[in-house]
């Protein structure tokens, strides 16, 4: 490939249009970091550093076991990869860049701007966001999983890491999305997990077949402990609107559970440190068991329910587990985050749920327009409780809040339905259609 035909590409019309769309620094560095979250897991490397984890065996154990586990439910979307991957390597080919009979995912030694063919790709300029997401996520899926390129953001100087992961990529995206939402179209970005999801997983891992299930199969991914640490990781992501990298890495010195004079149970979690609190000093997050009707919702009941199942009173409070369904804590190391995101993933392909608009992310969106929408706490009540500035001078909390991916509240043809049916709040017992 050389620079006159990357020129072309990059001068085509709807693709200049779309570059030359401004998009800071630090909007390029989060549409990266947000691809790489959507990667999720692979226990597949080259031996170098391009792989996806720092692995020890026990973490390559459980990916195999997840792999092997779950090849029933993504069996659809690898299948739709694989078709994106075809047609990005048949274009490639009639664009004279590969010669026919190459598969462009496994090539060791990749052309430096081989980037510039993913914002180029088959009408790509001509789709609408969504499509071209489509179409990012398979090259992603092709060169980190066919190729064992891991999700190490591309880098030209050395044409290492992943393509589908660069700067190049972001900005294309970034400014295809701006551009798209300008002319009315809808975008697609993480979807924040709601309280009926929620209460539908809690029904679903809560059945006897799964909560009492001790051993993995093709027809059942996990045994019940997965299940219990899923649904004490969800709840206390949701409900203090921590990073998943937070809750994983909590240790047992780190919440105190408790019953409080009233005699309702609690429990304190302190944080040793925090991205915007490096040295610590962290006000704790102090929960309250929650009634018996949002016990779907409540960290107090599923934090302690999984302690009480795993008997784990030290070190790491969200280990690995094993094939055998047992907590990995010989070895005193914490889930990671992308083996926490397949096990999420999972569990809403259970709930017939497409999961891949859903990220780690989701459930502090997903708490944070809770708290906003249905126990009506005011924004600064919000940022106070996350640990967010109460001096309002960024809009961090508005991505939070608001997104045209969420699951909508009402239908288009609803609002001004002044009598339509209303459900009964159960925070207040309104039901009103305020509540």
């Amino acid at each position: 490939m050389d620079m006159n035909t990357t020129n072309d590409i990059t001068n085509a019309p709807g693709i200049r249009q779309v570059l030359e769309t401004v998009s800071s620094d630090l909007e390029v560095m989060d549409d990266i970091e947000g691809e790489q979250e959507s990667c999720g897991v692979s226990n597949e490397h080259n031996g170098n550093t391009q792989m996806d984890l720092n692995a020890s065996d026990d973490v390559e154990e459980v990916l195999a076991n997840i792999s092997e586990a779950s090849r029933g439910v993504k069996e659809g979307t690898d299948a739709a990869y694989k078709r994106i991957m075809s047609a990005f390597n048949d274009f490639l080919v009639e664009e004279s860049i590969i010669q026919p009979g190459t598969n462009i995912f496994t090539l060791q030694k990749l052309d430096p701007n081989i980037d510039y063919y993913i914002v180029g790709g088959p009408n790509n300029a001509e789709r609408g966001y969504s499509n071209a997401q489509k179409l990012r996520a398979g090259t992603t899926y092709g060169f980190r999983k066919t190729g064992r390129r891991g999700k190490v953001p591309w880098n030209r100087a050395t044409a290492q890491g992943n393509p589908s992961i660069s700067d190049l990529v972001s900005s294309y995206m970034l400014g295809l999305h701006k551009r798209k939402v300008a002319k009315g179209e809808t975008s697609t970005s993480a979807r924040a997990i709601g309280p009926d999801t929620l209460r539908r997983l809690y029904a679903h891992n809560h059945q006897r077949e799964n909560w009492d299930n001790d051993h993995l199969s093709q027809d059942n991914w996990c045994g019940g402990n997965t299940r219990r640490l899923l649904q004490a990781v969800y709840l206390i992501a949701f409900t203090c609107l921590l990073r998943i990298d937070e809750v994983l890495n909590l240790q047992a010195h780190e919440v105190d559970v408790y019953d409080d004079e009233d005699d309702i149970g609690c429990m304190s979690i302190t944080l040793p440190f925090r991205k915007n609190a490096p040295v610590g000093g962290i006000p704790p997050f102090v929960l309250r068991e929650l009634p018996e009707q949002m016990a779907h919702l409540c960290p107090v009941r599923a934090f302690s329910t999984w302690i009480n199942a795993s008997r784990i009173n030290r070190g790491n409070l969200f280990p690995n587990i094993d094939k055998r369904d047992r907590p990995v804590t010989a070895k005193n190391t914490a889930m990671k985050a992308e083996v926490f995101l397949q096990l999420f993933r999972n569990n809403l392909w259970d709930l017939d749920i497409i999961p891949y608009p859903y990220g780690t992310h989701s459930f502090r969106r997903g708490g944070c327009q809770w708290f906003a929408c249905e126990l009506r706490w005011s924004i600064r009540q919000i940022c106070e409780w996350g640990g967010w500035s109460t001096d309002f001078s960024h809009m961090t909390i508005v991505k939070y809040l608001i997104s045209a991916n969420d699951t909508p509240t009402l239908r288009r043809d609803e609002f001004f339905k002044l009598d339509r049916q209303v459900v009964k709040c159960m925070t207040c017992g309104r039901t009103c259609p305020c509540a």
